[in-house]
């Protein structure tokens, strides 16, 4: 691990301890996320302590993945921290897609106003399972892209968007002719014309993301073609791009949470005492705080492992499924352990505990469900034996 990797993870875990946390009985913090306002000044305090979208350093350049990890997972520390130092998602996969691929008239546009912290932003690729659209499989869109001049057309339905209200900056995947495309699309215009409609958003079991998972209406919604990332078709190849690195800094994030929720439980599991002598002594609740360090090390390792992956410039579909799975369902182990521990203190808005095990059982379904990664994992295990029985 470098070293400004470690000076700017704790920088970042001093301002998320020291500054986000106490903001997270703010009633500002809703069933749908934390409000704008509190975003903005949530944003305000990490500009002025210089830990603003502290991936991103000063000359553009982005941290490797390793580092990134480092950092996520100290902003993960409050459910609040990501979205005060401007590394959540969807924002930090959006700008890591764009960073990579957009043309510069495209960043300065879009990614900029990203980068700075001034403008939330929306992927928009899932559909309305009731109506047969793409979910987990993406090849079932059903939203289209006609060319119209020098001008895209978009008509369709767009479910689970997370912070599509308030957002400013969209990515929308439709269906063209050649294939699954991505546009640019400057969300105010679109919302004010009406070509972009939110018809509600949803109640969820999660509550950290601002504007919550809506279901948008696309009717008309026209774009330049110069608002066209990459070349027509080009949607899906680009979606990889970005799906690999942004499971795996989910990872990150959340394992930031479980560690902050695992300090509370063990806190809470030496303080309290029951039948003679601490919690903590009780075989019952000491081996689960045991198990939950197991858990934290293996997630840490696993995240450790596939983010050098990525640093190598692969792609990382496959081991970032695995890192998915893995982590994910050891987060959801130690999340439950630390409610169990604290008992029906654990179930109460108390503590951040309740909502980080809210938040992980959505992680599991979120960025591929983990059984989707694992028939992936499946075909792949296929594919690799009939290769070798036709090389043997």
């Amino acid at each position: 691990m470098t070293d400004r990797a470690r000076e700017i993870a704790t920088r970042v875990e001093a301002f998320v301890r020291d500054v986000v946390a106490p903001y997270e009985r703010d009633p500002r913090c809703g069933a749908h996320g934390p409000s704008d306002d509190l975003v903005v000044e949530l944003r305000g305090k990490a500009r002025a302590a210089g830990v603003l979208t502290p991936h991103i350093l000063s000359d553009g350049e982005h941290l490797h993945h390793r580092e990134v990890a480092l950092v996520l997972q100290a902003s993960g520390l409050s459910p609040l921290g990501p979205v005060a130092v401007n590394v959540a998602a969807p924002d930090e996969g959006n700008m890591y897609l764009l960073g990579k691929v957009a043309s510069p008239e495209q960043r300065a546009r879009f990614l900029d106003p990203l980068v700075s912290g001034e403008a939330r932003s929306a992927f928009f690729m899932t559909e309305p399972a009731s109506e047969g659209g793409a979910g987990s499989d993406p090849s079932m869109m059903q939203t289209t892209a006609r060319r119209d001049g020098n001008h895209w057309v978009i008509d369709g339905r767009k479910a689970f968007i997370t912070g599509a209200e308030g957002a400013k900056v969209g990515i929308v995947m439709a269906k063209a002719d050649e294939g699954a495309s991505m546009f640019l699309v400057d969300l105010p215009d679109a919302y004010e014309q009406g070509a972009i409609r939110i018809e509600r958003v949803l109640d969820t079991i999660d509550s950290s993301m601002p504007g919550g998972h809506a279901v948008v209406a696309i009717e008309g919604l026209r774009v330049t073609a110069d608002q066209m990332l990459g070349n027509p078709g080009d949607g899906f190849k680009l979606a990889q791009i970005r799906l690999a690195p942004a499971r795996l800094t989910h990872c990150m994030r959340w394992l930031g949470s479980c560690v902050r929720a695992n300090e509370i439980a063990t806190d809470y599991a030496c303080r309290r005492h029951a039948f003679g002598k601490p919690l903590v002594d009780h075989e019952g609740v000491g081996f689960m705080l045991a198990e939950n360090l197991i858990d934290l090390k293996q997630a840490e390792l696993m995240i450790d492992w596939c983010a050098g992956v990525l640093d190598t410039g692969a792609l990382g579909t496959v081991e970032s499924s695995m890192a998915k799975v893995a982590v994910s369902e050891a987060l959801m182990r130690i999340a439950d352990r630390c409610v169990q521990v604290m008992g029906g203190a654990g179930v109460t808005g108390d503590t951040i505990v309740e909502q980080v095990f809210r938040e992980i059982r959505a992680f599991r379904i979120y960025d591929g469900p983990t059984e989707v990664h694992k028939w992936s994992l499946a075909k792949k295990v296929k594919r690799d034996w009939k290769a070798a029985q036709e090389g043997a």
